[in-house]
């Protein structure tokens, strides 16, 4: 999944054995499905944790959320 807040999502990488074996891995971004009350609205997104902490803190939260708003 992808945050539609600041578009974050998966990365790829390796896992590192104690061999020094490396082996292909996907790590995913800590997004979930979440109701948040903006503008006297509730709006179902799916967003980090990272957004989720600063929803209320920036505008550029703010903002991004506001254009995802049904009108």
């Amino acid at each position: 999944m992808r945050c539609e807040i600041c578009l974050k999502s998966g990365m790829s990488g390796n896992n590192v054995s104690h061999s020094n074996r490396h082996t292909k891995t996907r790590f995913m971004a800590n997004v979930h499905k979440q109701t948040v009350f903006q503008d006297g609205k509730n709006i179902k997104v799916k967003i980090c944790s990272r957004c989720l902490r600063s929803v209320n803190k920036s505008p550029k939260f703010r903002k991004a959320l506001a254009a995802l708003a049904p009108r």
